[in-house]
């Protein structure tokens, strides 16, 4: 009726009852499996697992549900990556497999989801590979991209095994992918910090140098609201709204005196800090192309993302010794391990500028000297 299997030195129980699948955690001690194994044999034919009373749905039912589920607990944008996820795995279990209940779903069916989206034909746009040009065509979805569908495949499942439709989570088990392909993040030199500012038209001035001065996300920025700004305590707010949630809840960001000459002497022209010439919230589409239309004025190259000036915020911080746990609140990390990206890329940029110094060569009597980007 079922077996026992080791993996990285732990030993499990996998066995079948009325179509049902049941899989345990033993331990260390292949004996102790074995008698967990026969322990729930006999309970089965006794009719003594409780597990059977859970509710039976298909696949497709179970992900329309959870869909349901998303778009009344989760912000838009979240909603839309989990809606990715759950298109993409649907189209893996109609292709590839012959299950059709959320039961069937095993640990080894999301491995070879994960070797599908890893090996398939991806379009850059998300679209249809088939029905787009072969340019925008790559094979294998990112490693960071395919972390992220296992890591929301196990928090969709949990949320299965709370509506008792699952007795164990058929991700738990995956192991993520090295993240070797993840995107380098961009950010500025003290000069191209310059040219930028420099080049900058009169009303995106004020809107680039408070992303290099405070490190806000793109969304914070243009919903910021003159009520979120303290000037008495100095602190800028990132707040929730009726009409707006922030990405990693509240936190507070101090002013530094660029930040604070800027809100002050910016023109208020109704509730919210940036606004266009009527008075309306900032399109933040088309902060992106100002932007780059900015930086190809300037001459700075490969700066395409608004989150750069953000980058460059937190790259400074961290270059001029603060310390990890005050950059994760300043930027409003809900794990460390993200702010602690910045530090690999800081390293790697200070090796790039030690390189040049060349000290006592004969070839080389300039010695180079590393300075800051932004005033934090």
């Amino acid at each position: 009726m079922g077996q026992t299997y080791e993996r990285n030195g732990v030993h499990y129980v996998d066995l079948y009852v009325q179509g049902r699948r049941i899989r345990k955690k033993a331990g260390k001690s292949k004996k102790l499996a074995e008698l967990l194994l026969k322990d729930l044999e006999i309970k089965a034919e006794r009719g003594q697992l409780g597990f059977l009373d859970q509710k039976e749905i298909s696949i497709k039912d179970f992900f329309e549900e959870f869909q349901q589920y998303s778009q009344a607990n989760h912000r838009l944008a979240t909603q839309a990556r989990y809606a990715s996820v759950v298109k993409h795995v649907l189209a893996f279990i109609q292709k590839e497999t012959q299950v059709h209940r959320l039961t069937q779903i095993t640990t080894e069916i999301v491995e070879k989801y994960k070797i599908h989206r890893r090996t398939s034909l991806v379009a850059r746009n998300g679209s249809n590979p088939e029905k787009v040009k072969t340019s925008a065509v790559r094979k294998g979805a990112k490693a960071y991209t395919v972390n992220f569908e296992i890591v929301a495949l196990r928090t969709i499942f949990n949320l299965a095994m709370k509506w008792k439709y699952l007795d164990s989570n058929p991700a738990s088990l995956v192991k993520k992918l090295k993240t070797d392909d993840s995107k380098q993040r961009r950010f500025l030199t003290e000069s191209e910090c310059r040219r930028l500012l420099d080049h900058a038209e009169k009303e995106d001035y004020p809107v680039f140098a408070l992303f290099l001065n405070t490190g806000m996300r793109r969304s914070e920025l243009v919903n910021l609201e003159w009520s979120d700004v303290d000037f008495k305590n100095g602190v800028i707010k990132i707040q929730r709204k009726p009409f707006w949630l922030p990405k990693s809840g509240e936190r507070e960001i101090p002013m530094n005196e660029m930040a604070e000459e800027i809100l002050m002497k910016l023109p208020k022209r109704g509730n919210f800090v940036f606004t266009d010439e009527k008075g309306q919230k900032l399109n933040p589409d088309l902060l992106r192309k100002r932007l780059v239309d900015t930086a190809k004025e300037a001459k700075i190259d490969n700066l395409t993302e608004i989150h750069a000036l953000r980058h460059t915020f937190a790259s400074q911080l961290i270059t001029n010794g603060v310390d990890l746990p005050s950059v994760q609140k300043l930027m409003g990390h809900a794990d460390i391990q993200t702010t602690m990206i910045y530090t690999h890329q800081t390293t790697d940029h200070l090796k790039n500028a030690i390189t040049k110094l060349n000290i006592g060569s004969e070839k080389n009597q300039k010695s180079s000297r590393i300075v800051d980007t932004v005033k934090v």
